[in-house]
């Protein structure tokens, strides 16, 4: 039986420009996901590194001389410095601030443009 559905069966989402609001709260359970998930990695070097002092040293060795390490490091870092960032956005928007469109698309660019300022900081941390 033939149907006269016209609607698309697969939307391009490329093809849509999403807000400035919804990509900080969409990124924002990004950030979390990759939070949590790191809390993995997180755990096992916090094992790893507390027992004797040769843990510290192999982290030490680690992050002195792998490139994924770091790079992996300097991913969590600056994910978990964005999720904190936009979780004291939605905080303050819980408390009935900004939450005009005017308001919600600055505090969303602060959120954004800060997160990138903690993704640098974690990278000069990182590799200097």
């Amino acid at each position: 039986m033939p149907s006269n559905d016209s609607r698309p069966v697969n939307l391009d989402l490329t093809k849509f420009s999403f807000p400035v609001p919804a990509i900080a709260s969409i990124s924002h359970r990004i950030g979390a996901v990759v939070s949590w998930v790191g809390m993995g990695f997180v755990i096992f070097v916090l094992n790893r590194t507390h027992g004797s002092p040769e843990g510290q040293l192999w982290f030490e060795q680690l992050m002195a001389n792998n490139f994924l390490a770091q790079f992996v490091a300097w991913g969590l870092l600056s994910w978990f410095g964005y999720y904190c960032l936009a979780t004291l956005k939605h905080i303050v928007q819980d408390l009935g601030y900004l939450e005009d469109l005017q308001g919600g698309r600055r505090i969303s660019w602060a959120v954004l443009l800060g997160g990138g300022v903690l993704a640098i900081a974690a990278g000069a941390y990182i590799w200097a």
